[in-house]
């Protein structure tokens, strides 16, 4: 049984809304001012909050903005009830993030159906999607169901980059985002005297180059294919329709950009107090858990030295020399260029 929160601060209306609720099969739980309302979201999590705008105490800005602004209870559907129907009014309150509007008087069917229509689409989006080229069609289609996103395209332009081809270019402007379908994409950032350090590594079904579009700036890394990749480009018209139109398709999209900041933070870290040896064996561990395929017995992977030495940091013969050591001590074994991991578990507990 979903459970709505009422928030309305006239008895009658309240009393009255809450019985067509009922009989409708809902668990209402009910509050007559702002500030118990945001204390019964805060402890019961409502599947639908439905609130008044003029009360006292807190009015419905005011519930609106302090449910958005606390984790649990950012992402709930809320729709607001008001006896003004001016058109700032109706603004301001899709701005701040509610998903739909009543005016007062209404009828049962109306308000059933806006009930009904916002319960859909927060099911929707609660639905995982698969991280290929289906799963981003299928991502777009609902989020354009969702809230009617007519600029979003539901069929992206595949391209493909042989190894080694420049995606975008550090200082470039960014005119969308990208969408990994297949192969190993690499961004870094280049040195004066030509070396690169190697800031991010992507896989099958992850988004990248998104960084500079939501800080509109230009790009401050270059990204490559690390082997022959299919790439989506999305352009930013499509991204901000998706990000701007609804709170939840916000949320469920950033919770896909998943490369969290306080990662690259850590590798700054490394960089600065890890010895070479541990460097390269955490550069091993990194490859083996963002590429292992779930039924592989063995991790193999072929990398450029360059690409290795710019994840690790240092020079391509000092990672030489440390992957022979590893070599001999049975830890990796190297046909080629193919590195295969047969020590996992020491190389991960590596001391400096």
């Amino acid at each position: 049984m979903k459970k709505i929160l009422l928030i309305e601060d006239n008895k009658d209306m309240r009393e009255n809304t809450a019985e067509i609720l009922e009989l409708a099969d809902y668990k209402v739980t009910t509050a007559k001012n702002g500030k118990e309302g945001v204390e019964a979201a805060q402890k019961n999590a409502p599947d639908l909050v439905i609130c008044d705008i003029m009360m006292p105490v807190l009015d419905g800005y005011g519930v609106l903005h302090a449910l958005s602004k606390n984790e649990t209870t950012a992402g709930i559907p809320f729709i607001f009830l008001t006896a003004k129907a001016e058109r700032s009014e109706v603004r301001k309150g899709m701005e701040m993030g509610a998903d739909d509007y009543l005016t007062k008087p209404f009828d049962d069917i109306e308000l059933l159906n806006a009930v009904e229509t916002r319960l859909k689409k927060m099911d929707a989006l609660k639905k995982e999607f698969t991280k290929d080229i289906q799963g981003l069609n299928d991502f777009i289609r609902s989020a354009h169901d969702m809230e009617d996103l007519k600029k979003l395209a539901l069929e992206q332009e595949m391209k493909p980059f042989a190894k080694k081809d420049i995606i975008y270019k550090e200082g470039a402007y960014p005119r969308g985002i990208y969408f990994l379908v297949q192969g190993k994409i690499k961004t870094y950032k280049s040195h004066e005297l030509g070396r690169e350090l190697i800031l991010s590594l992507y896989k099958d079904g992850e988004f990248f180059g998104y960084n500079a579009l939501l800080e509109d700036s230009r790009y401050t890394d270059t990204a490559s294919a690390l082997e022959d990749s299919e790439v989506v480009f999305i352009p930013k018209e499509s991204f901000f329709s998706l990000i701007y139109n609804n709170a939840q398709v916000s949320k469920k999209f950033i919770k896909m950009l998943s490369n969290n900041l306080a990662e690259r933070e850590e590798q700054l870290l490394k960089l600065a107090y890890n010895s070479v040896r541990k460097r390269v064996a955490e550069a091993l561990v990194k490859l083996h858990d963002r590429y292992k395929k779930e039924n592989e017995p063995d991790f193999t992977i072929q990398v450029l030295r360059e690409d290795l030495a710019s994840i690790v940091g240092t020079a391509k013969e000092s990672l030489i020399r440390t992957l022979s050591d590893f070599k001999n001590e049975g830890l990796i074994d190297i046909r080629e260029r193919a590195i295969t991991v047969n020590n996992y578990d020491k190389l991960a507990n590596m001391r400096s």
